[in-house]
């Protein structure tokens, strides 16, 4: 039992690494271009949000937009780029999320298939 425990956080680590080193799939030139000529904090705020996009913090990315839509005097084209953004990573934890649940399906059912009865 022990081994099967060991197997399955292997691979769901192996999963998460895949996921979390593969290219983003949130574009945020709309966010990027909505803010250029914003006021120095709102902009650094979006920088913020863009940096942690790319290195694949969500939660971090999704909390700077979250504050900056609660904090700053917006655009419509501003809010509606943090609500793209927003959905844009809301869709990939998503994928994530199924793609991790697949793994682990199927690293049990190879599990099973191995292991003494």
């Amino acid at each position: 039992m022990k081994l099967n425990h060991m197997f399955l956080a292997a691979v769901a680590a192996a999963t998460l690494v895949l996921v979390g080193c593969s290219k983003s799939g949130v574009d945020t030139s709309s966010l990027e271009k909505s803010f250029k000529s914003a006021d120095a904090t709102a902009q650094s705020a979006v920088d913020k949000a863009v940096s942690a996009v790319k290195s694949a913090d969500y939660a971090g990315a999704l909390s700077d937009l979250k504050s900056l839509a609660s904090k700053a005097k917006l655009t419509p084209e501003q809010e509606q780029a943090i609500k793209d953004v927003m959905a844009q990573i809301g869709k990939v934890l998503a994928d994530a999320a199924k793609k991790v649940a697949g793994e682990a399906e199927k690293a049990t059912k190879d599990l099973k298939s191995v292991l003494p009865k």
